[in-house]
């Protein structure tokens, strides 16, 4: 039966101070896909450790279902927990064939051995390995190796499943297509699931729900849609792809209509008006990030089409969906990533249009960092929310 999951304002802390998680909080629903997507460092395999009960929580608390496993005092064991898992190195037995792999997890049950067999034969059949039942881990390709691991992990059909990067040893073509695989099989099997990974494509394929990691915070929790259109800080609009970012200059009093400047491109009129943090005078001028994503930007003729922006084609390379091209703005950075159905030649002048859809614009702080991007620093300003985010109307 999938379980429920809440984790309430988990800290994780290593002696000599290293602080891996802070004041987490989030809850996953029954049959929930939750995706944990960061980069190296950022906590998302502490969190999933601490759920499987393989680390000691510093404090908070953890339940699945109607069960505290952890808290500063209480630590539930893993095999106690109800969980599977699928671990990035496959974790195989060496001495074993892959039904008994498999069949392996169903020891605790009480099962017969005949009765083992039978049911992690139906499992390999499901992932499509029942002809490589008998053959041990090393005659095995990574990516058969990865499929007897999640029949071992679904085959004891328990309410949880843990999933720790478990593509990111296979090639792109294999991952995309074991990718599919999984996201079929625990949807049929209907375990909540917690996925980490620190590929957004990947993330925003399997997830129901996405949580952001940065320096051991939940800095956005949301669906793969909410995180890409609004997302709440610039760190989180890099790691989830973007083109490129050009500085603009914000006219504070100008926010009734929310002009920027980007030099020297010229003036753009946001959509609506920015959010002025407190203690700003009206007729400060503030500086900003304009974050442009990939899908959010078209080249053009300069001669021929309406444009934005103009600027020196610097790179090209060819893609399976056309020619992506990288385009130099004097004085205001590089777009990368610029697709065109043809082949447009390095040092030649182009014309960008942008969607209004995929620019955000993020203010920055005193320090020339856009607010609310370092998770350790303490504000004493509200940081501008994900409205904050705006996308500006050419």
């Amino acid at each position: 039966m999938p379980e429920q999951i809440e984790i309430e304002n988990v800290y994780k802390r290593y002696p000599g101070g290293n602080e891996a998680l802070r004041d987490v909080s989030l809850t996953i629903e029954p049959s929930q896909v939750l995706v944990l997507l960061g980069p190296s460092g950022s906590g998302k395999t502490t969190l999933l450790r601490c759920l499987a009960g393989i680390e000691r929580l510093t404090s908070g608390s953890i339940r699945i279902g109607d069960r505290l496993v952890a808290n500063g005092r209480t630590h539930l064991a893993p095999e106690k927990r109800n969980l599977a898992m699928v671990f990035q190195d496959y974790a195989l037995w060496p001495h074993l064939v892959a039904r008994d792999n498999v069949a392996f997890a169903l020891r605790r049950r009480g099962m017969g051995r005949q009765e083992r067999r039978v049911a992690a034969q139906a499992m390999l059949e499901r992932v499509g390995l029942d002809a490589l039942a008998e053959r041990y881990p090393n005659e095995l390709s990574g990516g058969e190796q990865q499929r007897v691991a999640l029949a071992r992990a679904l085959v004891g059909e328990t309410g949880l499943l843990l999933c720790d990067e478990p593509l990111s040893n296979l090639d792109a073509d294999l991952r995309e297509r074991l990718r599919i695989e999984i996201s079929s099989l625990v949807r049929a099997a209907g375990a909540t699931t917690v996925y980490i990974t620190h590929d957004q494509a990947e993330a925003f394929a399997l997830a129901d729900k996405v949580g952001v990691l940065e320096r051991g915070q939940l800095v956005q929790f949301g669906t793969p849609e909410e995180i890409y259109t609004s997302p709440a800080t610039a760190f989180v609009a890099r790691f989830t792809g973007l083109a490129g970012e050009m500085p603009v200059r914000l006219l504070a009093e100008r926010a009734s209509n929310g002009t920027v400047e980007v030099e020297p491109a010229g003036t753009l009129e946001l959509a609506r008006p920015l959010h002025v943090r407190s203690g700003v005078s009206d007729s400060t001028m503030r500086d900003g990030v304009l974050a442009i994503r990939r899908a959010a930007v078209q080249i053009c003729m300069p001669s021929e089409d309406e444009h934005h922006l103009l600027g020196t084609v610097t790179d090209v390379a060819f893609r399976d969906r056309g020619y992506e091209h990288a385009v130099d703005v004097a004085g205001a950075g590089t777009i990368a990533g610029v697709l065109a159905p043809t082949r447009i030649d390095r040092g030649a002048t182009v014309g960008l249009r942008f969607d209004t859809s995929g620019c955000i614009v993020f203010p920055t702080n005193g320090n020339g960092d856009t607010a609310g991007d370092d998770a350790s620093t303490a504000h004493d300003e509200p940081i501008p929310d994900p409205v904050a985010a705006v996308p500006f109307q050419l």
